[in-house]
This record gives C-alpha cells, structure tokens and sequence, in this order.
C-alpha cells in the first residue's frame, strides 16, 4: 500500500474510497439511458441552428451533458460517504441526514455548491434542522457546502413564509471547516486534495476500466437515417401527425 499520510483517514481507507468512486463513473450510455428523462427535440433543433453546429454533434454534447451529470453525482457519494472512515462517532446514515454524530449531537446536510438549492429545498432543509433542535436544543445543525462562496462558518439566516429566521445552532459551513471541526486540523481538505491526484491515478492505473462508449447515435439512425426526424419521432410518436414527420 502506497503512503499517502493523511492522519485522519488510512492510507487502505482513502485509497478504498477512491476505487469505490472511480468504479461508479459512467462510461456507457444507450439511447433508452439518453431517453429516459424524454428527449426535447425542440431544444435540441434550437441548439443545432443557433449554434450552426450538426444535430449529432448536438447530440453529442447531450450525451456527454448527461453523463457528466452522473458523475458529478458520484462526486457527492465521495465527499459524503469518506466520513465513514474519520472515526469518532461520524456516521453516514441509509437515510435522513447526510452525515451525523450522535455523540457530538451534530446533524449535517451536504450540498455540492452553495446556490444548488431552491427556495423550496433550502425552506425545506432549514425546518427539518428546527424540528432537530426542537427535539435536542444541544444539537447543532450545518449546511455543508463543498463548493461555497468563501471559507465560512456562519449563522444560516433564511426566509420561511417571507419572515426572517435565524438560529445560533443552524449553521453554514464551507467544507475546508467542516473538516478543521471533524478532524481537529486546519488544513486537513487542503491536505486532502493535495493528494488526491496520485491516488486517482494509483487506482487508475491499478485497476482496469471501461472504455467510454454510446450507442445513442447508432440507435437513433435505426429510427430515422435523418438524426433530426429520429428525435422528434422518439419523442412525438403518438402526437397527432407525427406518423409521417419529415424535416
């Protein structure tokens, strides 16, 4: 086992948890994966013409749109579930919380970048931490934003029903203080991705991945040697007149 001298995560631990990411990347997409949120041909046509680019190359930046947003899903699997190995109570649970210590009475919401969630979902985040309060008023709430607008660790101030709320035990933190407060070092994230290239590359190189391939292209000339009539008559085949389309 290669040294990656971390003090609060093994070598074994962090090197397990990067493998467990890589193996979660997408590397194949078919056109029934591509459809299953239900093509918009009328963007995709939008696209093509104001971009003067082809609709498979239109295509194809879906395709990679799509598969990309996958991974960045996996991404948040990493941050969160890494905790599992810091020890002292830190626990991700099945469900609920993202991450939490019962022992410290800590309860934590993670999200990827501070302007992810919507009104809806922030009012929603922020009265489930007051009902946490209002069963433990010892607990402490955070908001763990990987990528926010600057180091922080501040009271969450936000809106429910147009009135102003506020609670010293609701907070937002950005992610290098989250790990100063788990770990007890200040610049234990800093010294995480520091490393982190080498260890994606240790497990790259150890284990052997999937070529990336698609069959969405090929799939959809089956439909339509015309990719542009394909994607309309996926999406529209039961839409009055759409039996004979043609652009």
């Amino acid at each position: 086992m290669k040294k990656y001298n971390l003090e609060f995560i093994s070598d074994q631990n962090l090197y397990e948890h990067v493998k467990t990411t890589v193996l979660k990347y997408r590397f194949h997409i078919d056109l029934a994966e591509f459809n299953k949120n239900l093509l918009d041909p009328i963007k995709l046509t939008f696209d093509a013409k104001v971009y003067k680019k082809t609709i498979e190359a239109t295509l194809e930046a879906e395709i990679i749109r799509q598969m990309d947003k996958s991974n960045t899903n996996h991404i948040g699997y990493f941050h969160q579930n890494i905790f599992h190995y810091f020890g002292h109570g830190w626990t991700v649970p099945i469900k609920g919380y993202d991450i939490i210590n019962t022992e410290q009475r800590i309860y934590v919401e993670m999200k990827n970048k501070h302007n992810t969630m919507n009104s809806s979902s922030s009012q929603k985040t922020y009265m489930r931490m007051q009902n946490t309060l209002l069963k433990d008023s010892k607990a402490l709430c955070y908001l763990v934003e990987v990528i926010a607008s600057k180091s922080q660790n501040i009271v969450w101030k936000t809106s429910l029903d147009n009135l102003s709320v506020s609670n010293e035990r609701i907070r937002r933190i950005s992610i290098d203080q989250f790990y100063a407060l788990v770990t007890g070092q200040k610049q234990a994230f800093k010294q995480l991705c520091a490393v982190l290239p080498t260890i994606i590359a240790d497990v790259v190189d150890d284990i052997k991945l999937n070529e990336a391939s698609n069959t969405v292209i090929d799939e959809l000339k089956h439909i339509d040697k015309n990719l542009l009539n394909s994607v309309y008559l996926l999406s529209f085949k039961t839409y009055e007149g759409f039996d004979d389309f043609h652009v």
